[in-house]
């Protein structure tokens, strides 16, 4: 008989603390090494509280003494003796008798081993059967949740190699789930968008998981069609805490998507026809605009620009932005831009063209509430009559490049009703620019308002540039891709100008 000894457990660290070992922990194997003459050798943890006993009292024992019922006795002596003799295996549910004297039922495994001796052992693996019977089920349960899942379902590695997919997965990638696995995303998915797979790597790296992340691309079932998946993604860890690699779950929103597209079409469509297509200088200015819609179909508002001449060579400059979103914003839009178009040609203050305007908005059937600004800008005095209604400062910038946010008074939103609105002359001389634009140019979620307006004018920093020039640049400096607001922009510079014979004024 060798000298007997008792198992440390190897993910014991010094402070006795143990670390995980995954489904082995989960089924709390035990393992006992028996020598030849059935008497124990080796004892781990585990068995102690599988069994009851302690290390010291179950070493050097017999093992069929220690563990089994009197009846059972023969039979364990019988089975130990085959074991050892022929080298066969057993496996199979036996009631073992526990240190408090009660009957558990363990699943065992036994088989021979030899020691660099020559020596025969018999090591038995042993757990609870009722543990393992609840493991089996959940992982029976589990597996059924995964294969009879609607969400497509996928693992990747570290390497953002595909691991496995469920059915819904394959249908919605349109690839078997045997040419998945072993294969990188963009192998499998080569028409998704980079953003899928920096999302993996940046949920790899900090742990955070990302939910219902937009994702539009093609799959190889379907490389024609555009199709579209709300993608949650999350870290996958070993009990221990070691990063597995990463799930991703996904839902097929390709018919929403679509009708989304649809209808962002038709309120564009809307949108579009009621702006003027090409606004058309008034005397002595030269004007560029733009209009860019938001992201999605029910956040396209109401945002509108207009250029109407007047009597007198004089020019009315208007930006407006009705509340809300959707095809009912585009329509109260084209309502309130007919209005004024209207008002306009009555040749009025721009603060009595406001007053006019809140009484027709408050009138509206449906409840609107819109911000404006109205110019006149008149050559032959080469001034402007301002006001505003709720609505952002003007900026301007002069010929000499010196530019400021207009100190003006903001008024009261169209709609409220009873709205007070005041009139401020500005002069205007060659080369000077006026800025009118709506919030969405630049409001920001994650920065005060007073540092977005502050990026608007340091970009306003060169005087000669085309008008379509600083147009493009303060989109493409201010506005990102997916903002959640429509733009609407106008920009108006003073040329030099000539009378005509008839005393009008041409632009030189």
């Amino acid at each position: 008989m060798g000298v007997a000894r008792s198992w440390t457990d190897p993910t014991l660290g010094d402070a006795g603390t143990t670390a995980s070992g995954g489904l082995l922990d989960l089924l709390s194997v035990a393992a006992v090494l028996l020598d030849a003459e059935g008497r124990i050798d080796l004892w781990s943890p585990q068995a102690e509280s599988l069994f009851g006993y302690s290390a010291e009292e179950a070493l050097g024992e017999f093992a069929a003494r220690l563990l089994v019922h009197e009846e059972n006795l023969e039979f364990v002596i019988e089975l130990f003796a085959q074991v050892m003799e022929r080298g066969d295996s057993w496996a199979g549910v036996f009631p073992v008798r526990h240190k408090d004297g009660g009957t558990r039922l363990v699943e065992f495994r036994n088989m021979r081993l030899m020691d660099d001796q020559g020596d025969y052992y018999a090591l038995g693996l042993a757990a609870d059967q009722t543990t393992l019977r609840q493991l089996e089920r959940d992982l029976a349960l589990s597996a059924r949740l995964v294969s009879q899942s609607p969400i497509g379902l996928g693992v990747l590695d570290t390497d953002l190699r595909y691991i496995s997919v469920n059915p819904a997965e394959e249908r919605m990638n349109g690839v078997p789930a045997a040419e998945h696995v072993g294969r990188h995303v963009h192998e499998v998915l080569p028409f998704l968008d980079p953003s899928f797979e920096a999302t993996m790597r940046d949920v790899l790296e900090t742990g955070t998981p990302v939910l219902d992340q937009y994702t539009v691309g093609r799959t190889p079932a379907d490389p024609e069609n555009e199709h579209a998946w709300s993608i949650s993604f999350h870290r996958l860890e070993a009990p221990n805490g070691s990063v597995l690699g990463v799930v991703t779950s996904s839902v097929d929103v390709t018919e929403r998507h679509r009708a989304v597209q649809e209808q962002r079409r038709t309120v564009l469509t809307l949108q579009r026809s009621l702006l003027p297509p090409s606004p058309q200088p008034g005397p002595g200015l030269a004007v560029a605009s733009r209009y860019r819609p938001a992201r999605a179909a029910v956040e396209i508002g109401g945002d509108w620009f207009d250029v109407i001449a007047l009597g007198g060579d004089k020019t009315a400059l208007v930006v407006g932005d009705v509340m809300g979103s959707g095809v009912g914003a585009a329509a109260t839009m084209g309502q309130l831009r007919t209005a004024t178009r209207t008002l306009a040609g009555l040749d009025l203050d721009p603060a009595q063209v406001l007053q006019h305007l809140d009484r027709i908005t408050e009138e509206l059937e449906q409840e609107t509430i819109a911000t404006c600004a109205y110019v006149v800008y008149d050559p032959h005095t080469a001034q402007s009559r301002i006001a505003l209604a709720g609505h952002l400062p003007a900026a301007v910038l002069r010929a000499d490049g010196t530019r400021k946010l207009l100190d003006l008074p903001t008024g009261t939103p169209l709609g409220v009703g009873s709205g007070t609105f005041e009139s401020v002359t500005l002069a205007l001389g060659p080369g000077d620019q006026l800025v009118l634009y709506t919030d969405g140019l630049v409001e920001r979620r994650d920065q005060p308002i007073d540092a977005c307006l502050t990026n608007l004018l340091a970009l306003l920093d060169e005087p000669g540039r085309a008008l379509d020039d600083t147009c493009d640049l303060l989109l493409r400096s201010l506005r990102h891709p997916g903002d959640h607001d429509d733009v609407a922009l106008l920009i108006a510079r003073v040329l030099p100008s000539t009378p005509g014979p008839d005393g009008s004024v041409g632009r030189s």
